[in-house]
């Protein structure tokens, strides 16, 4: 009985100091992953992030996604050093930003492309614009103006000949519908729809709103502006080159993450293609 006791007890101590062993191979494991600290919309940019989690493992880094529901901290962060990186905007944007506040956000990958939409408010119909329209465009230079591009492209309004991203309302040459542009921060768009007779929304806002399939028109996302306005992971430069930041970017780009955005947002949301 004592012998068979004696057994029992050195069973139960290797099986112990085994279990011990793969806890701590675990820990060990987990404590060697490089921490990767990205800001980023809350969709679809970090929805597109948390996919890029566990391939991030695979390759020897922790993602932790923070969210921002605006278009400033992202980037006052990254030049903080208070993130690794971010991933919200497109190139015209980031270009005017740094421009206007003096920072120094460098682009590393593109992404994505959100082609600019236009949804219905009062009016349902974009056939049933009536005068004196009211239409709700974001306030930054760079997607107001290509609120006002869609709105020619709809034959609602006229802009000067080879019109380009310094366009604002006071630059219109025909107002045939007397339309009011009401100027809101992107964000707030698609909180003064209800109160517009249409509103001009980017692609993130309308995701998170659950919108996006209500959409009456878009930017074409097959031509120019597909490479112009795709959303791209930045960093402060000088960080490009990092070897996390690297590994992100080659996740974002992988056709797991292209199948994934055109599967998951049907058009609201088109990856961009890297074969051209």
């Amino acid at each position: 009985m004592r012998k068979l006791t004696k057994i029992a007890l050195t069973a139960v101590l290797a099986l112990s100091l085994a279990a011990c062993s793969n806890s701590n191979s675990q820990s060990s494991s987990e404590e060697t992953l490089t921490k990767i600290k990205v800001g980023a919309s809350p969709a679809p940019h970090a929805e597109i992030l948390q996919q890029c989690v566990e391939p991030l493992k695979e390759k020897g880094y922790d993602l932790e996604i923070v969210e921002f529901t605006d278009y400033v901290m992202p980037n006052t962060a990254v030049e903080d050093g208070e993130l690794d990186a971010n991933y919200f905007a497109h190139q015209p944007y980031q270009t005017s930003f740094n421009a206007d506040n003096g920072t120094h956000i460098a682009t590393v990958a593109a992404v994505h492309f959100e082609p600019l939409s236009i949804y219905g408010g009062k009016t349902a119909s974009l056939d049933d614009i009536k005068d004196g329209a009211v239409i709700a465009v974001p306030n930054d230079t760079t997607n107001e103006a290509r609120a006002l591009l869609l709105c020619e492209k709809l034959g609602f309004i006229k802009l000067p000949e080879n019109a380009d991203l310094t366009v604002t309302p006071k630059d219109i040459v025909e107002n045939p519908y007397n339309i009011e542009f009401f100027e809101v921060e992107a964000a707030q768009t698609v909180n003064v729809l209800p109160d517009c007779d249409f509103a001009v929304i980017n692609g993130n806002y309308a995701v998170s709103a659950g919108i996006a399939d209500t959409r009456l028109a878009s930017e074409d996302s097959d031509g120019i502006a597909a490479t112009t306005y795709a959303n791209i992971l930045c960093v402060k430069e000088g960080n490009e080159n990092n070897p996390g930041i690297q590994a992100l970017a080659e996740v974002l780009q992988s056709d797991a993450i292209k199948t994934f955005i055109t599967d998951t947002y049907r058009g609201a949301v088109v990856p961009v293609d890297f074969s051209k």
